[in-house]
């Protein structure tokens, strides 16, 4: 089997001839790197491509800018009712947001306000990135889904003050999300983009519990992902953090693969139940974390586990990696390698 084929086979809950070994993209290694092109040659990796043509959310009529002030630069959204104001931080190792579009609910009317127009969609990078990986793994689209829109123009502290204070506003943003994405993704589906990586149910899973989970991912995600099933697309779904009260409602979405499944200290389910669980319904990927454990442990170490992984998930509908997030470095990167050694080992008995 060719990686593609491998990835296609664990997604529909077969069983390939080995279990595919997939890091997301090759993190911080150099594609043109020995190291690089050793990973997409022998693992089987899942990468991601842009599409270009526009925010599909904020849409193209909205007027923004930049503005320098007290020596910090802060992005700026031009709405009827007044400008709201953001400022992202980068240090030497990563960057966040420090401050968030909207503060309150007010702010969340003003953003809603703004005239709209969807962008157009141009598939071309993508398309093009599919051609030149071929067969040698599985190239998808990121998409923050409706119910993830919310975190992105709230702190996590105005986000869940909404929810609890508000939440006729906050269900309006996702509502308002859900009907400028859903055609955004029909219509990247219609031009080639076969494969898509959701982002977002983690908001709602560590912050607002099932009852917020069912809400504002389950009965958004359910009709997004039925989108992508109409044209052949698959769906796979990225969740940080304890998982074990949200299983099923994942599963029900109808989502193909999900990531990446920590066990504890960083989760509180074990792989061996998640595939109890759904994984007569879901693809498995993980769940050994990029930066805490394929990043850290020695060559012996990561051979085990990478075994213990394939014993409670395999052969079938599952694929042995980290997460979906790329934060990888050499040291993984060469451990990825070694995992690929304990999949040939353990298919050939």
């Amino acid at each position: 089997m060719t990686s593609r084929e491998r990835i296609l086979c664990a997604m529909a809950l077969g069983t390939p001839d080995r279990v595919p070994v997939t890091p997301w993209g090759l993190g911080r290694i150099p594609e043109d790197s020995e190291l690089g092109q050793r990973i997409i040659r022998e693992c089987d990796p899942f990468i991601g491509a842009g599409i270009a043509g526009g925010d599909w959310f904020l849409g193209t009529a909205v007027k923004t800018r930049t503005e320098e002030r007290d020596g910090k630069t802060y992005s700026v959204i031009e709405t009827p009712h007044g400008d709201l104001y953001s400022r992202f931080q980068r240090t030497e190792i990563t960057g966040a947001h420090v401050e968030f579009f909207c503060k309150s609910a007010d702010d969340v009317h003003k953003l809603l306000a703004c005239p709209y127009e969807p962008p157009q969609v141009d598939v071309g990078a993508f398309l093009a990135r599919k051609d030149q990986i071929g067969e040698q793994g599985m190239v998808g689209a990121g998409l923050t889904n409706p119910g993830g829109i919310p975190a992105r123009f709230l702190s996590p502290t105005d986000y869940n003050l909404l929810w609890m204070d508000d939440r006729d506003t906050f269900m309006e943003l996702t509502r308002v999300a859900a009907e400028r994405c859903y055609p955004w993704v029909e219509e990247c589906c219609r031009r080639g983009v076969d494969a898509w990586r959701i982002i977002g149910g983690e908001f709602a899973s560590t912050q607002l519990g099932p009852e917020g989970f069912r809400a504002t991912m389950l009965d958004f995600d359910r009709p997004l992902v039925e989108i992508m099933h109409e044209h052949g697309a698959l769906a796979h779904y990225h969740n940080h953090g304890p998982m074990g009260r949200f299983l099923e409602m994942l599963a029900d979405i109808g989502i193909d693969s999900l990531d990446p499944l920590e066990g504890p200290p960083w989760g509180d389910t074990t792989l061996a139940e998640c595939k109890r669980r759904i994984g007569d319904r879901v693809c498995l990927l993980g769940n050994l974390d990029d930066m805490e454990v394929i990043d850290q442990v020695d060559g012996e170490t990561i051979e085990q586990l990478a075994e213990d992984c394939i014993l409670a998930a395999g052969p079938d509908g599952y694929l042995l990696g980290g997460t979906t997030s790329g934060t990888f470095t050499e040291h993984a990167g060469r451990n990825f390698l070694r995992m690929v050694e304990v999949s040939k080992r353990m298919a050939a008995g």
